[in-house]
């Protein structure tokens, strides 16, 4: 049990530096990630809805409110996560190395987190 909650903390850890790298991206640097965006078929204007999104799934994951709630967050990230990946892949531009990582945080932090908790 310990060493899931352990897994869980590193899973979770990874996902959230991720995220909040991005969120930070978002909002600091707005405009290139508007181009990148663009780049990736995405429209504009969806760059703040989509960074304020992501601050609500981390605060549903830490915050533990709720398990359908906490759930959802996952779900969430896991669109965003596979969306941004096979857009990278599709455009073939190489970026796809923190999508990659984001992904795998996800996958280790709700399954372990799923064993951790009794």
């Amino acid at each position: 049990m310990k060493n899931f909650k352990i897994i869980y903390w590193i899973g979770t850890g990874l996902l959230t530096a991720i995220m909040l790298f991005s969120i930070q991206m978002y909002i600091l640097n707005h405009e290139a990630i508007q181009g990148a965006f663009e780049a990736l078929g995405y429209p504009p204007y969806l760059v703040y809805p989509l960074a304020f999104a992501k601050i609500l799934g981390l605060i549903a994951i830490f915050g533990n409110f709720n398990k359908s709630l906490k759930e959802w967050a996952y779900a969430g990230f896991f669109f965003d996560i596979g969306l941004a990946f096979f857009a990278h892949i599709a455009v073939n531009d190489g970026q796809f190395l923190f999508a990659l990582l984001a992904f795998i945080g996800l996958i280790i932090s709700y399954f372990a987190g799923k064993k951790a908790r009794p």
